[in-house]
């Protein structure tokens, strides 16, 4: 291992723990007392009694945390004091902690020091990948580790917090709840064991009893509403096995989280189903679709027909016609129709970048239409609202003669790739996010997907393209490009995941391109990207698109290939760029050059 300074260490192994320091500084500029932390009484209160202190900035007790739970207690305590009640004090509570990585369990608690007064009661099951260690100190559980089987973590959480003499069931303990008290309990009468005060979501600190409450109260019959309501299992999701067991328990014969929701009234099946039986069944017209998987209505309806349109657009590419009639109003006006019945027109900038002449020919048009209101948009481009449906053809016409394609601001598609300007010009900037965002713009576009995407790319980590909310984000390091996906910010607010690193351009694009046709394919329709990728799992993305380079060379291909890949504008007919023929040979031109 080579160190900053030069220096090599001769390993095999390397290990690497990183924990959270306490940022302290400026109540250290500011005169308060402190030590790890910014020391706090009970009361939040710093040494200052006017400044009160929350979060992991702070100290109480000689403690300093880094999960969500004590610090909405530490918050709900300073509101209480904010409010008047200065009897509001915050109590220690040990906070079980849990390994976010998926596909490994592990669950800690406690104190684990040495000491003649303690036992340890150990389970260690090697060929099962089951570790479980208890410290026990006068027949109370102080401590334990759970490693590979964690469901019992709930339950010796409760016997710890409430300090229960466990001397009677030491013997059969370390099995876990289900053990306890004669025949093996199933899991749900486990969970219906414990005590409305256990604590099922150690992230956000609820309790059974909240989750139970809200479900009778509010009608709530599905993981999301329990999560939105609730909060429990909506941070790092490893207790989701226990809210699923008390939704079973609360709703009975009522609760069927595999229940399929149908794609809508003129059918019983689901979007999985159907696109399925697409394949299997070489449906390739929307009428045999409906036919031969006995539509209740011969004609389908507004939320069906556009789904059908895209599946087989998508699965049969150069066999299916597109259906215009088939879509959203916007995507057959090529344009965003507004309350008033007017529309917008958004021509496309590559990467939010500009000049003069089409400044010039945007300001023609909209003096020659008198078109009401120009807005720069958030994705870096400008539009123009109040177009009347009837001038769009000739509103198009004249964008067209000064180079402009459409900016499918209204599709189900790309929308825009955001861009910072990069190295060229900012000194923080380690890559050219300009050039590549253009370049991944112009490789992209005119591709339909079954919702719309949005991109960035941001020079360095300083993110001013704020890449890590988009549908896929690209952040430049000095190492090469930091891959990021699945973000949302509009109804949902939610970060990017890391989908990896990659070194080159080419590399960026080709994993970018087949992240895209993976979610072509398999996402249903209107799925944004974060949902499709929240039901089909990180890991699994990361391994179809990033590890296995040879899947995602097909998945580039298949997107290259495609028919909606011919990049045909909708209004000029224009064709920018290559041919749909002259991006077959990939392998041969090369990335670079076949994007040039």
């Amino acid at each position: 291992m080579e160190l900053a300074d030069g220096r090599i260490i001769p390993a095999t192994l390397v290990v690497m723990a990183a924990g959270i320091r306490p940022s302290a500084w400026l109540g250290k500029e500011a005169g308060l007392d402190v030590n790890r932390g910014i020391i706090a009484g009970n009361g939040m209160q710093t040494s200052d009694p006017d400044i009160l202190t929350i979060g992991e900035c702070a100290e109480v007790g000689g403690h300093v945390y880094g999960l969500v739970a004590p610090l909405y207690e530490m918050a709900r305590i300073a509101a209480l004091h904010l409010a008047g009640l200065d009897t509001a004090e915050f109590v220690h509570n040990d906070t079980p902690t849990k390994l976010k990585v998926t596909g490994i369990d592990v669950f800690s608690l406690g104190d684990f020091a040495d000491g003649e007064d303690r036992q340890e009661i150990v389970l260690r099951d090697a060929a099962a990948g089951i570790y479980k260690r208890l410290v026990i100190k006068d027949d109370r559980i102080i401590g334990m580790v759970l490693f590979g089987e964690t469901g019992d973590g709930a339950w010796f959480n409760d016997l710890k917090k409430k300090s229960i003499d466990i001397s009677e069931m030491r013997e059969t303990l370390i099995f876990g709840q289900a053990y306890q008290g004669g025949a093996p309990l199933d899991p749900t009468a486990a969970v219906a064991a414990l005590p409305d005060d256990a604590e099922i979501c150690g992230c956000n600190g609820v309790c059974k009893g909240t989750i139970t409450v809200a479900i009778a109260s509010r009608g709530l019959t599905s993981l999301d509403a329990v999560r939105a309501h609730t909060k429990a299992s909506a941070s790092c999701g490893s207790c989701t096995g226990l809210v699923e067991q008390l939704m079973a328990l609360a709703l009975g014969d009522a609760y069927n989280p595999a229940a399929v929701q149908p794609m809508c009234k003129c059918t019983d099946l689901g979007h999985d189903d159907v696109r399925h039986l697409i394949k299997a069944k070489s449906l390739k017209t929307i009428h045999t679709v409906m036919q031969e998987l006995q539509w209740k209505t011969s004609c389908g309806c507004a939320k069906c027909r556009p789904a059908l349109n895209y599946y087989l657009v998508c699965d049969w590419p150069g066999e299916y016609t597109d259906d215009y009639q088939s879509r959203f109003i916007n995507e057959r006006a090529h344009a965003n129709i507004q309350k008033d019945g007017t529309y917008s027109v958004v021509p496309r900038m590559w990467g939010g970048v500009t000049s003069a002449k089409e400044l010039r020919a945007i300001a023609d048009v909209v003096d020659k239409f008198q078109i009401p209101a120009v807005k720069v948009t958030g994705g870096q481009r400008i539009d123009m609202l109040g177009v009347k449906k009837e001038e769009l053809p000739a509103v198009w016409a004249d964008l067209g003669k000064a180079g402009f394609v459409s900016g499918h601001a209204y599709a189900k598609g790309l929308r825009t790739v955001k861009t910072c300007v990069g190295n060229e010009w900012c000194r923080f900037g380690t890559q050219d996010s300009t050039g590549l965002g253009v370049r991944i713009e112009r490789f992209m576009w005119g591709s339909w997907t079954p919702a719309k995407m949005k991109m960035a790319v941001s020079g360095c980590p300083r993110n001013c393209a704020e890449a890590t909310c988009k549908d896929v984000g690209v952040i430049c390091v000095d190492s090469g490009y930091e891959i990021h996906f699945a973000g949302a910010a509009g109804l949902d607010i939610k970060g990017t995941e890391v989908l990896g690193l990659v070194k080159t351009e080419d590399e960026a694009l080709e994993v970018i391109v087949a992240l895209t046709q993976m979610y072509r394919e398999h996402a249903r329709y209107l799925e944004r990207i974060y949902k499709w990728a929240k039901r089909v799992g990180t890991n699994e993305i990361g391994r179809q698109v990033l590890d296995d380079r040879g899947r995602r060379r097909r998945y580039f291909e298949r997107f290259v290939q495609s028919p909606t890949f011919a990049q045909v504008d909708p209004w000029s007919e224009r064709v920018s760029g290559l041919h749909k023929h002259e991006f077959r040979p990939l392998a041969a031109v090369g990335l670079r050059q076949a994007a040039e």
